[in-house]
């Protein structure tokens, strides 16, 4: 988790209780301000736990990139081997062939 992170969900939380505490006071109902601090906590929770899901999914995809730069590098090379395989065979039937002609 971020500093930043933890940061706003204690600014989050601490504003909840400062409007939990002026609520209390206005309309004198502590289970109202209770429910506000408990929505807020809720709420930042939610935020960190959304972030940390984010970054879980960030990394498995940089993984799956890397490995799939891997494998698409391993086939190419394959592909390159094959190719120049093919191509010496090629000359050496169009050597054959031209001798044969000269003939």
């Amino acid at each position: 988790m971020e500093t930043r992170n933890i940061i706003f969900s204690v600014v989050l939380v601490v504003s909840a209780f400062v409007l939990a505490y002026k609520a209390n006071e206005r309309y004198e109902d502590p289970l109202m301000a209770l429910s506000v601090v408990v929505l807020a906590c809720m709420v930042a929770l939610l935020f960190l736990s959304i972030d940390e899901r984010l970054r879980k999914l960030d990394n498995e995809m940089t993984e799956r990139e890397r490995s799939l730069r891997v494998s698409l590098q391993s086939v190419e090379d394959e592909v390159r081997e094959k190719i120049g395989s093919a191509a010496k065979r090629f000359e050496e039937v169009k050597e054959e062939i031209l001798k044969r002609g000269y003939r």
